[in-house]
């Protein structure tokens, strides 16, 4: 099957308990599009991202990726597992807020992993890689150091390398500054920036507006698990139409 589409979520919902917290969500991404998802602490953006890289499996619904249907049919119970969902988890990858690094691994030693144990390639092929990685997001000189000796910034961006290294076809940005000093948020978006500008293929919940209207190709409003609004940025984040919105960016804004 062809699509115009690299990935794609089709009336997705996800309850926990009685709590729905995806309610119908649809989505669909094109190569090279850089979005972003915005809106109130649990409005769902971060369980549609969940739900994206199959770290959730959405209770109903479809996740088609570059024109198939990952589950083979609505979600339910459906579900993928060992060599399949790693190589899918290859191709979607996840940036998460805490980094989630290796403490006894070196910096190197996190962004090979994935590489050489998921994917099978060679160790030296996969350190020429990550050094690659590490120089794009400015820190090929702290290859060898432990992650407990960098700062908040630094273990994020080596988070961003170490998922890069995997050659994604598009990377999920789960609030990546979210656990950060406000002085150490400033790199984190610039390597952003840098990705933006190779064309790399991004989903980016944040609360940093102005950031948003630079990078994003369309901006998503979210709230109560449902997509309230979504267009330009010129649309969504400098004239919404919609009301709600209007008001949660006025507070944002005003913070």
């Amino acid at each position: 099957m062809t699509s115009n589409f690299t990935l794609e979520a089709d009336h997705l919902t996800k309850a926990f308990a009685e709590n729905t917290v995806l309610d119908g969500v649809s989505l669909a991404m094109k190569k090279g599009e850089r979005l972003v998802l915005f809106g109130p602490s649990g409005s769902g953006k971060t369980t549609l991202l969940r739900c994206l890289n199959l770290l959730e499996t959405p209770d109903s619904g479809r996740v088609t990726f570059q024109g198939d249907d990952v589950f083979g049919g609505t979600c339910g119970n459906r579900t993928i597992q060992g060599e399949r969902l790693s190589v899918f988890r290859a191709r979607v990858s996840m940036v998460f807020q805490q980094f989630e690094l290796f403490p006894h691994l070196s910096v190197l030693g996190n962004v090979m992993l994935g590489p050489v144990h998921a994917l099978g390639v060679r160790k030296a092929e996969a350190r020429a890689s990550a050094l690659e990685q590490l120089e794009a997001v400015g820190l090929a000189h702290l290859a060898d150091a432990q992650p407990g000796r960098l700062s908040g910034g630094q273990k994020q961006r080596v988070a961003i390398a170490r998922s890069l290294a995997m050659s994604p076809d598009v990377v999920l940005f789960d609030e990546p500054t979210a656990a950060l000093d406000p002085e150490l948020v400033g790199d984190v978006l610039a390597t952003l920036r840098t990705l933006a500008e190779r064309g790399l293929t991004m989903v980016i919940v944040t609360h940093h507006i102005g950031f948003a209207h630079e990078v994003a190709d369309r901006a998503v409003f979210m709230e109560n698990g449902r997509i309230v609004e979504q267009g330009t940025p010129d649309e969504v984040l400098k004239n919404p139409a919609e009301a709600r919105t209007r008001q949660f960016l006025k507070s944002v804004l005003a913070a």
